[in-house]
């Protein structure tokens, strides 16, 4: 199944240099918020367009309030109401996970994982560079 992307390669790739560059300052989540929301929110949509593509699938719903949300991971589909595996993460740490600046276990404890199949830690890091 092939996931149509809002978001052009081109446009994706311009704003998640944005972030590499972000994450080479001394405070990188600092300076993450202070960039403007339309690239904050262009790498996070970008970044869960890309992880539906490589990933496909419905059983897990991963959440970066305020700015997306995607499915993704072969398996059972939810219907409706809340999922059954569910992962929420701010906007600057879903950009750091995607983008290899920090593991899935590393930060274990910051993302919010419900249910059997929350767990990215096989498919992440979508970009080390750019």
């Amino acid at each position: 199944m092939s996931t149509r992307r809002k978001i052009s390669l081109e446009q994706g790739i311009a704003y998640i240099s944005e972030i590499f560059r972000v994450f080479e300052s001394p405070e990188p989540e600092k300076s993450f918020e202070q960039l403007p929301r339309s690239v904050q929110a262009g790498a996070v949509r970008f970044l869960l367009e890309e992880l539906a593509y490589r990933a496909p699938g419905n059983s897990v719903e991963v959440r970066v309030p305020p700015f997306g949300v995607t499915q993704c991971i072969a398996g059972p589909r939810h219907t409706r109401g809340t999922p059954a595996n569910v992962i929420e993460m701010t906007p600057y740490l879903w950009c750091a996970l995607a983008c290899g600046v920090v593991d899935w276990q590393e930060k274990e404890t910051h993302i919010s994982a419900s249910g059997v199949r929350a767990n990215l830690r096989d498919i992440l890091p979508l970009y080390q560079s750019v």
